[in-house]
């Protein structure tokens, strides 16, 4: 491999990590639920990142090193698949109001979901645990719409599901 074409994976990634577009645009629909036993690992090298924390510097720090991640398999979605499993405090990050939710006067930049959207484009996906909704009466529509996001019935479940398969578990901070 050359110098130059590590250079542009690097800015391939950049890219991703700040939201930019790549490509053309998709159609968006309404987050999808999701069955944890259909999840299946078809790739080498398959992670979770547990996401179970509200702060948002902590969250900023993950895709930070999702990105990384991605950058050492360059971007190939066919070699690494990464997932977020977000539960708890987690879910906040994507939601598109947070009004009327325990966490409706927290300050989150739009840049952050932006970040999480750039990601997207080489595969990374974000589950998110409906007891979460139900136990802190969230209303599910309240999700932002990406097809990246799919409903899982709970996240803990989903994070033992995926390491039983051979997710291999990570955790920022």
């Amino acid at each position: 491999m050359t110098r130059s074409s590590t250079s542009r994976r690097g800015f391939i990634g950049a890219l991703a990590l700040s939201g930019a577009a790549i490509g053309a645009s998709r159609v968006v629909a309404a987050p999808a639920k999701l069955n944890p036993s259909d999840v299946k690992k078809d790739t080498d090298i398959a992670c979770l990142y547990h996401c179970d924390f509200g702060d948002v510097g902590r969250f900023s720090q993950m895709l930070t090193n999702m990105n990384n991640h991605l950058s050492a398999y360059e971007f190939d979605s066919l070699r690494l698949k990464l997932v977020i499993v977000a539960h708890g405090p987690g879910i906040k990050f994507f939601l598109s109001d947070r009004s009327g939710t325990p966490w409706e006067k927290d300050q989150i930049d739009d840049d952050i979901f932006k970040r999480f959207v750039g990601l997207t484009k080489f595969g990374v996906e974000a589950y998110l645990c409906e007891i979460t909704y139900k136990r802190q009466n969230v209303d599910m529509a309240k999700t932002r719409d990406d097809p990246a996001i799919k409903f899982v019935p709970s996240g803990v479940a989903t994070v033992g599901e995926l390491q039983g398969k051979g997710f291999a578990y990570l955790k920022v901070g």
